[in-house]
């Protein structure tokens, strides 16, 4: 163990496209494979087991009054898989799955909220993306279930029956976003009065992301506090990270993303990650995903000294 955490890292493919109309995220994780994730975390010493892709199980959703929604059987049997799959490799590992549209994260937040309770310790979340994805099965208007995952792990009602019953709930105030910049209405009334941290890019860009960011790891060591990070492609601007289906422009940059990377390495509280959304159908000669990895090799402890120099 380091720093409380197992030494060892476990790539787990989730190649979910369900949440989504568009097709291509479900070569997401083949992308990572290809861009050399796993031999950049080897790099650091850093010992990586690839565990393959996990596969949906059936679930018997219930058909939901909202004709909008599609796919939620299947998302349902995606979040019930990638649930055991997070509870069982954070045992001895810290897993990273690989994605997949973000819908995936309604299972790998809940599995990790599983791990949090078997630990006797509070599951923080940080949400690195354009969107709140907090729309519940009756306000969403798109149907797409990528973005509904922190409205049924923040126990929002209208899930019962549609999705897994939900064991370990997550505290909306123990969530910190960073880089929204695409809320709905009825997403900002939840947010309102939720007590979770909202820094939006109005914010990073007017006091930066140091301090917040800072502020939020601080809440989470001194509450001995599991960490889970969800890091989505749009969280990035699509100037640099073109390979995503929801691009919204005004996202991060990359020296802001590397430096969150880096801070998030150094707090060393950092248990398991999402990397979710990359369509590599859309992308760019893989330029998103040599970024994503890159960004997940500085989380875990690539210095910048070290990092490659590429041309594309």
């Amino acid at each position: 163990m380091v720093g409380g955490h197992p030494e060892r890292c476990v790539l787990v493919g989730a190649p979910v496209q369900s949440g989504t109309h568009r097709l291509g995220c479900d070569m997401g994780p083949s992308a990572y494979r290809a861009a050399g994730l796993g031999d950049a975390i080897r790099d650091l010493g850093i010992p990586v087991e690839d565990a393959g892709s996990v596969a949906p199980v059936p679930f018997a959703a219930s058909a939901h009054p909202n004709r909008a929604i599609h796919h939620l059987a299947e998302t349902a049997g995606w979040t019930l898989a990638l649930t055991e799959a997070a509870f069982r490799h954070s045992a001895e590992a810290r897993p990273i799955f690989l994605g997949g549209d973000h819908s995936l994260s309604a299972g790998t937040v809940a599995g990790m909220g599983l791990r949090a309770r078997a630990e006797g310790r509070p599951l923080f979340l940080l949400w690195l993306d354009a969107h709140a994805d907090l729309h519940t099965l009756d306000t969403t208007t798109s149907g797409n279930l990528h973005g509904v995952p922190l409205a049924y792990l923040t126990g929002r009602p209208g899930f019962a029956g549609y999705f897994p019953p939900l064991e370990a709930a997550l505290d909306p105030a123990r969530i910190c976003m960073v880089g929204l910049r695409s809320v709905d209405p009825a997403e900002r009334e939840i947010l309102r009065d939720s007590g979770t941290r909202v820094h939006d890019m109005r914010d990073i860009d007017e006091t930066g992301i140091v301090a917040p960011l800072r502020d939020f790891l601080r809440e989470v060591a001194s509450a001995d506090g599991l960490l889970h990070v969800s890091l989505d492609v749009d969280f990035l601007d699509p100037g640099i990270a073109p390979g995503v289906g929801t691009t919204v422009p005004g996202g991060a940059t990359f020296r802001e993303a590397h430096l969150i990377m880096e801070l998030l390495h150094d707090s060393g509280l950092v248990r398991s990650l999402d990397l979710v959304e990359l369509n590599p159908f859309l992308d760019e000669r893989g330029r998103t995903a040599l970024l994503m990895a890159d960004l997940a090799a500085s989380l875990f402890g690539r210095r910048i000294l070290d990092r490659p120099t590429r041309s594309f």
